[in-house]
């Protein structure tokens, strides 16, 4: 049982309910992973968005962080982090704007780019700040999101490096479970080709004049086997401090792994058949479809202790659960621990959550919480 009974019965549901000490196995694992390969562990706060647990990275022994926005980073540097990285392009009058009042609130500011465009901008709100940026260029690898094309890599490399008001120390990717540019479940695959084409990537961009030190990549399914490598030297894993039931299929987190439990209270029986639960799309995460390949998920959420039941109905504030034998078997007023499939999007939908230690439990602020921008 994640949660004594007694504890579970004072939740307000729908909430999620984070194990301290599995959260700081997790953490002290992925940073021993990352020392004995000799490279740097800058973990993404996308997952966790909480002051507290960046804290409990940096402690022991994080290089850094990384924050998927400005909004993001701003949180985290009123929360103590010194040293930021912002994996997003940085685009837009305000966005930019903020990254620049946010250099004087920490010791190290790493911006993205991925075009000129962006470059271009940046380098003139540098100049006009009196300042130098420190920026890493995004690479596309093969997950076809944010980044430029490898084959325009070097050439970008050069005139942003070209820049006065920019200093270009790195380059960084997001792959994904990618293998030659198609979707794989062949985990130690994706991350030896991760690592050998930022490998490459940076030999050229060396080889036309550019002294890059940083070479980052490395997602929670790939960061230990990446780093293992030895052909980056920093990874950027965020999922890992909780874990979830998405990366138990990928075989990098065991169950007894997952520090995190979305609770909800079963709020009408209305037939043998179905179930209503008090959460539904604003609580249970839809990024992730039910049975779609590779990984064929059986629904929104698992509920524990309880294979048979499903959850593949939501609304705004109803989860229908459906059982595989016919009968719910539930009643009214019962609280349900759910594994969440996919966690960080999970935790955003919280203003707040339960901290479970020492058999009891306190609230903790998700302080950055909706920050989008």
């Amino acid at each position: 049982m994640f949660l004594p009974e007694a504890l579970t019965e004072q939740l307000e549901t729908p909430c999620v309910v984070i194990d301290l000490e599995k959260a700081r196995r997790n953490i002290q694992k992925m940073q021993q992973e990352a020392d004995r390969c000799g490279c740097m562990l800058r973990p993404h706060i996308k997952t966790h968005k909480m002051p507290l647990f960046a804290q409990m990275q940096l402690k022991a022994g994080a290089n850094g962080v990384t924050c998927a926005k400005v909004s993001e980073a701003e949180v985290m540097a009123a929360g103590g982090a010194k040293d930021i990285f912002i994996a997003f392009p940085m685009v837009g009058e305000l966005r930019v704007r903020r990254a620049i009042a946010l250099t004087a609130k920490v010791d190290r500011l790493i911006l993205a780019v991925d075009s000129m465009e962006c470059a271009q901008r940046l380098d003139q709100a540098a100049r006009e700040a009196g300042l130098v940026l420190e920026v890493r260029l995004e690479i596309d690898t093969g997950a076809k999101r944010t980044g430029v094309l490898r084959g325009q890599s070097v050439a970008l490399a050069k005139a942003v490096a070209a820049l006065s008001g920019l200093r270009l120390t790195g380059i960084y990717t997001f792959k994904s479970l990618v293998l030659r540019d198609q979707p794989t479940e062949d985990v130690s695959a994706a991350a030896w080709e991760e690592g050998e084409l930022m490998a490459a990537l940076a030999s050229g961009i060396r080889g036309a004049g550019i002294p890059i030190q940083d070479v980052s990549a490395g997602s929670s399914p790939t960061g230990v086997l990446v780093a293992q490598t030895g052909m980056v030297n920093e990874i950027r894993p965020g999922t890992y401090i909780f874990k979830d039931h998405m990366l138990c299929k990928e075989g990098v987190a065991r169950p007894e792994e997952i520090a995190a439990r979305i609770f909800a209270t079963v709020v009408s029986v209305p037939g043998e058949e179905y179930a209503v639960l008090d959460g539904g799309t604003k609580t249970f995460p839809t990024d992730i479809r039910p049975d779609a390949p590779p990984y064929h998920y059986p629904g929104y959420a698992i509920v524990e202790g309880r294979e048979d039941l499903q959850l593949r109905r939501l609304n705004e504030e109803h989860g229908i659960l459906t059982a595989t034998r016919g009968k719910v078997e539930l009643r009214v007023g019962q609280k349900l621990a759910l594994v969440p499939i996919h966690i960080c999007t999970a935790i955003n939908m919280q203003n707040d959550v339960y901290l479970y230690e020492n058999n009891s439990l306190r609230r903790q602020r998700v302080e950055a919480r909706g920050m989008l921008v």
